[in-house]
């Protein structure tokens, strides 16, 4: 989302904001050839642990995906839950596309411990990997397990986060019915958006990274 992008900005901070999964692997390895340092991945996850409400944060120890699966970088992972102390240690899913029912969330975490998932860690941890670099994943819960994402909010999502207004009041005109869950997700990422900001600004100019030299 394009607030994510907004709030992760400072001072030696290279944000990495893109359309779909070719392009962030692309932007990140532009990014990392002139010299990042690090990789965190940050912003807003569905959640699967039902014991996460929205505007939880969440610290990755590690990300899964079907393709492999990555350990956060321990120490600095060590730095942010310090730095946050609301904020709770948990294995992330990286998807290919969003989990959209309440039921399927549920059973990942039943199934696999899954605290909370995305689309984008996976890329970064990935890529992080690749170039022995350090990599945290900090995401905070927007959709909480017991939510089923609106079909309208699906149809919003944009290129590189923005939100298709016209194809979200075109599906709400279809859909009637879809109003009310949207005006709740709308305002538990409000929330989610309002704990990331709060975030952000505990963990300083370079997310406790140089807290580690």
């Amino acid at each position: 989302m394009g607030f994510e992008a907004r709030i992760a900005q400072g001072p030696r901070v290279e944000v990495v904001r893109c359309a779909n999964a070719g392009d962030a692997g692309a932007r990140l390895e532009a990014a990392i050839a002139r010299g990042a340092r690090g990789i965190v991945s940050f912003g807003i996850a569905g959640g699967l642990d039902p014991a996460l409400r929205p505007g939880d944060i969440l610290v990755a120890s590690a990300v899964h995906h079907n393709t492999g699966q990555w350990r956060a970088d321990a120490a600095w992972s060590s730095t942010l839950l310090r730095m946050l102390p609301d904020a709770k240690p948990g294995k992330m899913l990286g998807a290919d596309a969003p989990v959209t029912t309440a039921q399927d969330k549920q059973a990942l975490h039943r199934t696999h411990g899954f605290a909370a998932v995305d689309t984008e860690s996976h890329i970064a941890a990935a890529a992080a990997a690749r170039h022995g670099l350090p990599f945290v994943a900090l995401r905070v819960v927007a959709d909480d397990a017991a939510s089923t994402l609106p079909e309208a909010a699906l149809a919003g999502f944009g290129a590189g986060g923005r939100v298709n207004v016209i194809a979200v009041l075109a599906k709400l005109a279809r859909s009637p019915q879809e109003l009310a869950p949207l005006i709740r997700l709308a305002r538990h990422t409000s929330l989610a958006r309002r704990s990331l900001a709060r975030a952000r600004r505990h963990l300083g100019p370079h997310f406790g990274l140089l807290d580690l030299d």
